[in-house]
């Protein structure tokens, strides 16, 4: 059996008397084709280069071919210009390795039948490949079928081309951001792409083929070991295709392709293709007017979107969401993350979302931070385990305060692993729901938590619920329509009563009335109301049915 049939076996070509069908021609796939295979090609030398592109065929009898050819042709020869002389066959050989021939092709029947050992020896040291064919081949037909075959490669290249441009010339015209642009990449090429800033944060990841979690876990240290460069090249120990978005002589970052990870299917398949380049290119040119038409920065974006897929629990899983946040440099192990919300009802909450995030640079303290809704601002702080975290939360109170003076900030519980982050927002979220108009907040504090939710917190959060509407319209509406009629205040009297807890005395005080009248009124509204206003149990149910009033009429 011969080295190029056992070796073709894995060559991609599909196997011999296959053609090719679209992409770069490789030397496997054109001595698969019948009009070459029918020659019983054997590669003698270089069978770990048979995926070298072909980029032409050239038949020549000269002994000095090299002069006429511009690099990645297949040479076909009958062997009669080889020269005689082992220095004359080395000089040939290393003319073709100079200027890149693909492979020669050499047929055994008019003056050789088999390579002359010079030749062989010339061919290995310089790492061209050598076939030989054991039968007569018309190399004319081999040129016309070749050449077919590449140009027609070479127009599905220029319409697929085409495509690239039209495509990334409609998200410019339509104004896309950053995260389209990247999204459209990602889809054309079938293979992750990754923009970073200056500082090698991962600042949009749309994993292709793979998990946001293989994609930038240890990011930055993986991008520092892939050197940036002037122009789109394939760089660093993991071959990515990367390319630099400038503006002016300006570089704000990079975009990079990674190829498939290393196990998977798509692996042997990895390197990246003319169309790849083409599309990065186009990738790199979308973003930077992407960031001219855009003003928000791309790393307050990038925020922004990671605590809203977090607070939402909208990552794939728990380690996608680490290494995204890893991968804009916040510490996700060894730490507690704490959820903060601040509604400031300002006209640039751009401007506060700064504010916040300049003073958590100040003090030190890692953390997200990012516009979740209009109106309400969240904050992920990951502190050491043995950091006070109310210190923290005070000093960006102040500041909200400062920018809004009606500012609500509410705080979730402390939680250890980033996976429950989410439990803190949504808690931080509840006390928000719950912070009644003016705040009332405790005696020398700036914000709100859990325990600060009682009845009155707990019934404003649900006021827009039927059900608290209703009780409260049924406990009380009788009493209500009995004020408005005659033009009294009972209502007022079972408050001060219920207040005092029962205290006749004290109810009497609280509504600077005396004892005799409240009796007299406390009587009526038990006659109204059908009500036994001893009764611990129904003072309690009036005493709810008053408070949800109370906060109704907030709402």
């Amino acid at each position: 059996m011969s080295e190029y049939v056992e070796t073709s076996r894995t060559s991609g070509s599909g196997g011999p008397g296959a053609a090719p069908t679209g992409g770069v021609l490789t030397i496997a796939d054109v001595l698969a084709l019948p009009v070459l295979a029918a020659g019983r090609p054997e590669v003698v030398t270089g069978v770990t280069r048979l995926d070298r592109p072909v980029r032409w065929v050239h038949i020549t009898e000269l002994t000095d071919p090299a002069s006429f050819l511009k690099g990645g042709e297949l040479v076909l020869t009958t062997g009669m210009p080889l020269p005689q002389d082992t220095a004359g066959v080395r000089r040939y050989v290393d003319e073709l390795a100079d200027i890149d021939a693909a492979a020669l092709v050499i047929e055994l029947v008019r003056r050789y039948h088999r390579p002359p050992d010079p030749l062989i020896q010339a061919c290995r040291t310089r790492g061209l490949p050598l076939v030989t064919l054991a039968e007569d081949v018309n190399f004319l037909e081999v040129t016309q079928v070749v050449h077919t075959l590449i140009l027609g490669n070479q127009a599905d290249a220029m319409r697929r081309t085409q495509r690239v441009h039209e495509a990334f010339t409609a998200l410019t015209l339509r104004g896309s951001g950053p995260e389209e642009v990247v999204r459209a990449a990602a889809e054309m090429s079938g293979r992750t792409v990754v923009l970073e800033n200056l500082v090698h944060q991962a600042l949009i990841c749309e994993p292709s083929g793979s998990t946001v979690d293989e994609a930038l876990t240890g990011w930055e240290q993986r991008s520092r070991a892939t050197p940036p460069g002037d122009r789109t090249e394939v760089s660093g120990p993991e071959s990515w295709l990367v390319a630099p978005v400038e503006y002016q002589g300006e570089r704000w970052g990079r975009v990079a392709m990674l190829p498939p990870p290393s196990g998977t299917p798509a692996a042997a398949s990895a390197a990246f293709v003319p169309e790849d380049v083409t599309v990065l290119e186009r990738t790199a040119m979308a973003l930077t007017i992407a960031r001219l038409i855009h003003t928000t920065p791309w790393e307050r974006t990038a925020h922004r979107n990671a605590l809203r897929d977090l607070a939402g629990q909208r990552h794939h899983s728990p380690e996608d969401a680490r290494a995204r946040l890893a991968a804009l440099g916040l510490p996700t192990e060894g730490g507690l993350f704490l959820a903060v919300l601040a509604d400031i009802r300002a006209e640039d909450d751009g401007g506060a979302e700064s504010r916040l995030s300049q003073e958590l640079r100040t003090t030190g303290v890692p953390a997200l931070v990012g516009i979740l809704a209009p109106g309400r601002l969240g904050v992920l702080l990951a502190l050491r385990p043995s950091q006070p975290w109310r210190p923290v939360v005070e000093r960006l109170s102040r500041i909200a305060l400062d920018l809004c003076p009606e500012a609500v900030v509410c705080v979730g519980p402390e939680v250890t692993h980033l996976s429950d982050a989410a439990r803190s927002f949504r808690a931080a979220a509840r006390v928000a729901e719950a912070a009644l108009p003016g705040r009332q907040l405790r005696e020398g504090r700036t914000f709100l938590e859990l325990s600060d939710i009682g009845l009155p917190q707990l019934l404003y959060a649900l006021r827009e619920d039927t059900r608290i509407q209703d009780y409260a319209e049924r406990q009380l509406g009788r009493l209500i329509e009995h004020d408005t009629r005659h033009g009294t205040d009972l209502l007022s009297t079972l408050r001060h009563y219920l207040d005092a807890a029962g205290n006749k005395t004290t109810a009497a005080r609280l509504g600077a009335l005396s004892r005799e009248t409240v009796y007299q009124r406390l009587r009526t509204i038990e006659r109204l109301l059908d009500r036994d206003l001893e009764s611990g149990e129904q003072r309690t149910e009036l005493h709810v049915a008053l408070t949800a009033l109370d906060v109704l009429r907030l709402g």
